[in-house]
């Protein structure tokens, strides 16, 4: 292939990276959302829309039959639609992966080691030579245990047990409560329709009384990062491999770990985009090695 893409989609935006074969970027690009599992043929055009630009950014005409793209996407593990999305692209080849497998590949580089994506939900994944493990990325209803959406979801069932006196009421569940105009029907309704992303809002609030003291927003961090620790540990890590936590709130749940995972804390080499590309040029270009 003359040209290679790595192309890193999600629920807000799509990016790609348009290389030559050696792995190279010369031009990148942006557009919509690409969420493969609500609008398959929303993410198709978002795809298309961002490889355009990144070609157009590199000043070059876009020549999607001569380009081998691997593609970064959230809920590509699930039933079949990366065979489904992989059909309806114009590239001359295309390699639809997780979100998380162009992450691992980007934070690591060459190396062995693991990635914890802490934000609106969660995912593990681990590689130790050629042997990848995954944990989690099952969604908000079933997993994501560690995630923004979760923790959310947790303070409001916290506040309403702090308002019917089953639980002590401390100043987070007051605020909370707050915020729905001190009246729980309304935190009710808000539940009752609330997507991932609007639990995940509630959680800078958590940070903001965690660091006044607040039992109950201390209590709540640890328990997001022992579920952090679990699955971690379950992925078998070596004291020697790197680990990196991503996502919004990696980097403030990476404070929280205790030893010996906080002392094998490294920053990622690259981005998930950069993840893409490296594995793009290595499947369709002239680059060998991890």
């Amino acid at each position: 292939m003359k040209w290679v893409l790595g192309i890193d989609g999600g629920g807000t935006n799509c990016r790609a990276g348009l290389a030559a074969a050696t792995g190279e970027i010369l031009g990148r690009g942006q557009s919509g959302a690409a969420n493969v599992m609500t609008d398959l043929d929303g993410a198709c055009a978002s795809i298309v829309e961002a490889a355009h630009a990144a070609f157009e950014a590199a000043g070059q005409v876009p020549a999607f039959d001569q380009a081998g793209a691997v593609l970064g996407l959230a809920g590509a593990n699930v039933a079949d639609v990366g065979r489904r999305l992989a059909t309806q692209l114009p590239f001359g080849e295309s390699r639809v992966e997780s979100d998380a497998l162009i992450a691992l590949e980007g934070a690591l580089g060459g190396h062995d080691g693991a990635i914890a994506i802490i934000g609106t939900g969660s995912v593990f994944m681990a590689r130790h030579g050629e042997t990848i493990r995954s944990i989690g990325g099952w969604g908000f209803q079933l997993g994501d245990l560690g995630g923004g959406a979760r923790l959310g979801r947790q303070l409001l069932e916290e506040t309403l047990l702090a308002h019917d006196g089953i639980r002590p009421q401390t100043a987070l569940t007051a605020a909370v409560l707050a915020r729905f105009e001190t009246d729980p029907r309304r935190l009710v309704t808000f539940a009752a329709s609330a997507r991932p992303r609007d639990f995940g809002a509630l959680v800078p609030i958590v940070f903001e009384f965690a660091d006044q003291g607040d039992p109950l927003a201390k209590s709540l961090l640890d328990e997001v990062a022992s579920h952090v620790e679990a699955a971690l540990t379950a992925l078998g890590l070596r004291q020697t491999d790197r680990l990196c936590l991503l996502g919004g709130l990696g980097e403030r749940i990476a404070a929280r770990l205790g030893a010996p995972l906080s002392a094998m804390l490294q920053p990622p080499i690259a981005d998930a985009l950069g993840g893409a590309v490296a594995m793009a040029a290595r499947r369709f270009g002239a680059a060998t090695g991890r």
